[in-house]
């Protein structure tokens, strides 16, 4: 019988029962539904003490960094990058663990710490959203991304939230298959499972700010009309201002054009639809505001490399696009 694989989360403030339960919850699920220990879940503090949370609250853990040496997999979990009395200390000892586990990751702000140790020089990763600008400017050595998560090499690091679920459903997928995966994310009311070639969903105000409402009305009027898509002519009508200004405001804030943008987002709509639905192709084509299958499969293949088919059945590069 294979031994259940170790798992070493270290707990560095500040963090979150929502925050920890999204690592935790799909391997525990896993556990449950193979009806067997696949994964052992031990959480660990930089000093062995129970993290403070707030509202008082105080997370139990298994001990210190120090007592986490027979781990399989040593996983750095942290809700943000609030520096510490032993920072240092902690990165040093990291360091000295990371040769002996399999893989080593950073979860939500995880990566912070792992790039500050070093461990993430050369390797691709992502880290959570509001720390994407930081953490690239400051670890120049890191081939940072804006994806859901990376799996590089021994190296894996994902964003916060609903994103750890997608990060750890891929791991188990890479150790135990779809199957399960599929059975975890139906328990989790997954409505989907995001792949590490999905961006991270920014909000628009937090990229531009609240200066500019009528960029952000404009998005919200091109989310809001994906089927019949409107003109830049009626965007900018409708958000009373002129053709060129709006233009100005694209290519200032989101470095493109409003068409290219628009076009962008019901590819990106389009890709939802064929992972997730059994609608045809040329179905979903026509809710994304193309109008026929041949003109849709066109696009899309330049756009993404693969047509509409590929996408849905990769290898079938030889099935029709129109069905």
């Amino acid at each position: 019988m294979t031994a259940p694989l170790q798992l070493a989360v270290l707990l560095l403030p500040p963090c979150s029962p929502f925050g920890i339960g999204c690592f935790a919850e799909p391997f525990l699920q896993a556990n449950r539904l193979a009806g067997k220990t696949l994964y052992q879940l031990r959480f660990y503090s930089w000093n062995g003490q129970p993290l403070p949370m707030a509202g008082g609250m105080r997370y139990p853990v298994s001990g210190a960094l120090r007592d986490a040496e027979a781990c399989d997999q040593l996983f750095v979990l942290s809700e943000g990058v609030l520096p510490f009395s032993d920072a240092a200390l902690c990165c040093h000892a990291l360091a000295l663990l990371a040769s002996r586990v399999s893989l080593l990751g950073g979860v939500h702000c995880g990566a912070w710490w792992l790039a500050s140790a070093g461990l993430l020089d050369g390797y691709h990763a992502t880290i959570h959203w509001p720390e994407q600008p930081a953490f690239a400017e400051r670890f120049r050595s890191v081939v940072a991304s804006q994806h859901v998560y990376e799996l590089d090499r021994g190296r894996f690091t994902c964003a916060g939230g609903l994103a750890q679920i997608d990060g750890t459903l891929a791991l188990i997928g890479r150790q135990h298959g779809v199957e399960l995966v599929e059975s975890i994310a139906a328990v989790l009311c997954a409505e989907r499972v995001r792949g590490s070639d999905e961006r991270q969903r920014v909000p628009l105000l937090a990229r531009v700010g609240e200066k500019h409402p009528k960029l952000t009305e404009a998005v919200m009027l091109m989310e809001a009309n994906i089927e019949e898509p409107l003109t830049t002519d009626e965007l900018a009508r409708l958000t009373n201002q002129s053709r060129r200004q709006l233009a100005r405001l694209f290519k200032q804030y989101l470095d493109d054009s409003p068409s290219r943008y628009y076009l962008q987002l019901r590819l990106e709509r389009a890709r939802q639809l064929l992972r997730n639905t059994g609608k045809s192709v040329v179905q979903i084509g026509l809710l994304c505001g193309f109008s026929s299958g041949p003109h849709f499969s066109t696009v899309y293949r330049t756009h993404f490399g693969i047509s509409p088919r590929e996408e849905r059945f990769p290898g079938d590069s030889d099935l029709a696009d129109e069905g």
